[in-house]
């Protein structure tokens, strides 16, 4: 079933961990432009726009040729403002003017390295599906899988899935996920009447073994300037192909 899908950027100022983050430079342009061009690339978004209060953010997406529809409003971009709030006040502004949409995909300029084909790729499975939502992830490595994750308990350590036996041999451990950022869509309804991202079924798209970052800290920007930089085994080269997933 076809739905009409909103995409929407979220770029606020005042990022501390890195200062002027969604419009620093890596590998010669904006960081947000990375998500901008895999967005644009999109043949299934029904618009796309940005979000942000910060008027430099503002300037720089507009010149880039991104849709800046309003100036979020300051109470909405704070540390702790749920992505959720952010989403929901675009809807408003839209349904004010009589624009509607079956569903938001939110678009992180944090995780900026998207497979082409793949945002596409998730609006298809999505619609084709009885999903409230779906989000990318990747696969947790075994170390980590939460079978094998333990908690303190009284000095003790008990698994944290509340078994009282471990899963001996790693070829018996379900398989587990993270989200990675890169691509959430959820029906508006459940954002507007639930007040939830996720809803009560959540499907997912598996991007693991594509390059990958999603930029919080000093050393994730390191990371993602070495992907830039890296040449034949990176970044460079994998975006010319395309993701089947």
């Amino acid at each position: 079933m076809t739905k009409k899908i909103l995409g929407l950027i979220p770029a606020r100022g005042g990022s501390k961990g890195i200062p002027g983050k969604n419009i620093k430079l890596l590998g010669g342009k904006p960081l947000l432009q990375y998500t901008w061009e895999s967005a644009k690339a999109s043949s299934l978004l029904d618009k796309l726009i940005l979000s942000s209060e910060d008027p430099e953010i503002i300037e720089t997406a507009t010149k880039l040729g991104l849709e800046v529809p309003f100036t979020r409003p300051k109470e909405l971009a704070q540390d702790s403002t749920p992505s959720i709030e952010v989403i929901k006040y675009a809807l408003n502004f839209f349904r004010e003017k009589g624009q509607n949409f079956d569903a938001v995909c939110l678009l992180q300029p944090t995780t900026p390295f998207r497979s082409p084909g793949l945002i596409d790729s998730c609006i298809k499975k999505f619609s084709s599906n009885n999903y409230d939502s779906l989000i990318t992830v990747r696969e947790v490595p075994a170390e980590f899988n939460p079978h094998w994750i333990f908690e303190e308990k009284n000095g003790l350590l008990k698994l944290a899935t509340g078994e009282e036996n471990i899963i001996p041999r790693r070829q018996e451990l379900p398989k587990a996920y993270f989200r990675d950022g890169a691509v959430y869509i959820t029906k508006t309804e459940v954002l507007l009447e639930q007040n939830s991202l996720f809803g009560k079924q959540t499907g997912f798209y598996d991007t693991s073994g594509t390059p990958y970052v999603n930029i919080d800290t000093s050393a994730d920007w390191e990371k993602a300037v070495g992907l830039v930089e890296s040449g034949p085994d990176g970044y460079r080269e994998w975006k010319e192909d395309s993701l089947d997933g």
